[in-house]
């Protein structure tokens, strides 16, 4: 039996698209939608790739819905191409067409109505900016009361930020940058938040001895799938300033494993303005307070990982006949 349902709003990355591979072996998730938010990402190849994922482990009454929102601070147009990367695997080349739905509503309409047609209380798991949920919540507030938790992978409290600009300070994540005024007016609601910062995750980076262990088991497909996705982000490893982690993979293992993490609460605000634009905040104040996670059990976390990715697909790639 199902024991929780969980929505997925991503914008596209390999770490968002990997963090949907993992929602999709989780045997006690119902997974109810997905959204595409069109900032990491060109949202057509996005949501071509999941669509596919979802083909492939066998969840095809999953739909998916591509996001119209705009943000402030665009990403870095070659971190947006990676999805089209992923679509270039040959376990996807190899399914001509997904089955998985795509939905004419656009991302804040099917938001609204994925949630309003919700049967239990839904975690609305968030790895990339928070606009189409902003949106969603301002065009039907009564949305919020089928909202168990939001899980967020944003923000940085008390590192430095992954925002490297000429105009600004280096303070902000990029999540948080792409558009802070609306992250700001969802710190302001009364709903239950809990936030993955850069503070956590930068525990958890993507290194050689990981890959390695995930290669170790390539008999399984979904495993072979994950590390040739993050194979694909072998030039981050290592950078002279900037190293690739499991930002959205971690904020995924909460929904998964929440045994591992350790929480705190805290009140925060967003900066609006440059040169801190998209800067998280820790207020003093009490009021206000948002769930932290703070720290996790990195072993546990690398191994309910490699056990995860320790299946194979429900649906045979090869679709239709070879060419001659």
């Amino acid at each position: 039996m199902l024991n929780q349902t969980v929505f997925f709003d991503h914008d596209g990355g390999v770490d968002d698209l990997l963090s949907l591979l993992l929602l999709l072996t989780m045997p006690d998730t119902n997974l109810a939608g997905v959204v595409v938010t069109p900032a990491d990402c060109y949202p057509s190849y996005a949501a071509e790739a999941s669509r596919k994922f979802i083909d492939l482990m066998g969840k095809t009454d999953t739909p998916v819905a591509v996001s119209t929102v705009r943000g402030v601070n665009a990403f870095p147009d070659i971190w947006r191409a990676q999805p089209q990367i992923i679509n270039a695997l040959p376990q996807l080349l190899a399914i001509d067409e997904p089955t998985t739905p795509l939905s004419s509503s656009n991302g804040v309409d099917f938001t609204v109505e994925v949630l309003n047609n919700a049967n239990q209380p839904v975690i609305y798991l968030m790895t990339g900016p928070c606009t189409t949920l902003v949106e969603a919540l301002k065009k039907d507030s009564s949305i919020a009361k089928k909202i168990k938790e939001i899980v967020w992978m944003a923000g940085a409290i008390h590192v430095p930020g992954n925002v490297r600009t000429y105009t600004h300070n280096g303070s902000a994540e990029w999540n948080v940058y792409w558009d802070a005024p609306s992250t700001d007016w969802l710190l302001e609601q009364d709903l239950p938040l809990t936030l993955v910062p850069l503070d956590v995750t930068n525990h958890v980076p993507v290194g050689i001895p990981f890959l390695k262990q995930l290669a170790h088991q390539s008999q399984y497909e979904v495993a072979q799938l994950a590390s040739v996705c993050w194979a694909t982000t072998i030039n981050s490893i290592p950078g002279y300033d900037y190293l690739y982690h499991m930002w959205d993979v971690l904020a995924t293992v909460v929904v998964g494993k929440r045994d591992i993490f350790t929480t705190q609460q805290m009140a925060l605000k967003v900066a609006t303005d440059p040169p801190n634009e998209g800067e998280t905040i820790e207020k003093l104040q009490t009021d206000g307070a948002v769930t932290v996670v703070v720290s996790v059990q990195r072993e546990l976390f690398y191994d309910y990982l490699l056990n995860q990715f320790r299946q194979n697909f429900a649906l045979a790639p090869l679709q239709g006949n070879p060419p001659v």
